[in-house]
């Protein structure tokens, strides 16, 4: 009997460790305020199996959501949206939460194939359009309607976060980014991006050739942005206003003006010619958009700051504000 007794534990035991656990589920972790209608809110992802922290700007319930995707080291180190513009004033007193994903360095915000040994795991549409957006609504009370914004990189990943879920932003803005991904310069321009933070783009839509990689060109899927209100600028890499020794951005720093002119110009000056396209593709479809393609400017934050200045009103007719 103690022998049988000893085997049918062992056994019940091993169907212990068979059996699955069951997965965390997404859910809001922490609130924190941070003073007058900023929050730091903490949520987790289990498409990533991690928390995400999130600055939010919310006025009250019963408003809308404009969501601002960070540049490639995805605020973490340069600084997020509130340290390099003026989003926190300019925001201050509109009828509209503001929500900031901190995190998502040189994952162009996407669902990747494999985990990176660099990054881990990246699965940001899946958090950014399913995960995140029934949280926020259900606890800051928004109503559900949605705008997406994001530059330089994160630009394609805007356009590509709004073709991917039909319905769930009412406008996008795409600021300096390449609109493009699936040819070979566009290509190689993404995976050099991601290989300064040691990600490998492999892991992200495979190897060249791989249908993924055409399968997020929003050049190629202009068609799916229908009926989304657009926003598409760029500069062409030439100094422009705010490439002044006595621009707030430059404060009579010369260093920062020649890194600005020759860097920012050079990458910008490629951007501009990465963005025409889909400016064409538009076009040629009967997809009304704003295209601002500046006659001047660098890859610059205050460029950008102007982009959502001026992309503003477009966003706000779109979410009913």
């Amino acid at each position: 009997m103690r022998r049988l007794m000893s085997c049918v534990l062992a056994l019940f035991g091993c169907v212990l460790l068979a059996s699955p656990t069951a997965s965390a589920e997404s859910g809001i972790l922490d609130v924190r305020p941070l003073g007058g209608r900023q929050f730091e809110v903490v949520v987790f992802s289990a498409a990533m199996n991690k928390p995400v922290t999130l600055w939010l700007s919310h006025p009250g319930a019963g408003a809308p959501a404009l969501y601002l995707l960070n540049a490639v080291d995805g605020g973490e180190t340069g600084g997020p949206w509130m340290a390099r513009t003026d989003i926190v004033s300019f925001f201050a007193d509109k009828h509209v939460n503001v929500v900031v994903p901190i995190g998502g360095r040189a994952s162009m915000y996407t669902d990747w194939q494999r985990d990176d040994p660099a990054l881990g795991r990246n699965k940001w549409t899946t958090f950014l359009t399913n995960e995140l957006p029934p949280l926020l609504d259900a606890r800051f009370g928004m109503t559900g309607a949605n705008a997406i914004a994001g530059l330089s990189m994160s630009a394609t990943s805007a356009l590509n976060l709004a073709i991917a879920a039909p319905g769930r932003y009412r406008a996008v803005g795409a600021y300096s980014g390449c609109t493009q991904t699936s040819n070979a310069t566009a290509e190689a321009l993404i995976r050099s991006e991601l290989a300064t933070f040691g990600a490998d783009a492999t892991n992200m839509w495979g190897l060249p050739g791989d249908p993924a990689w055409a399968a997020h060109d929003p050049t190629l899927n202009a068609d799916r942005l229908r009926g989304t209100a657009i926003y598409l600028s760029s500069g062409n890499g030439a100094p422009g206003p705010h490439e002044a020794l006595n621009d707030p951005s430059i404060n009579n720093n010369v260093g920062v003006l020649v890194d600005r002119l020759l860097v920012g110009g050079t990458m910008e000056a490629i951007i501009g010619s990465c963005s025409a396209p889909l400016a064409g593709r538009l076009a040629q479809l009967g997809i009304p958009a704003d295209v601002r393609f500046r006659p001047a400017g660098t890859h610059a934050w205050p460029y950008w700051q102007d982009d959502v200045h001026d992309s503003w009103p477009m966003m706000a007719a779109a979410l009913g504000i």
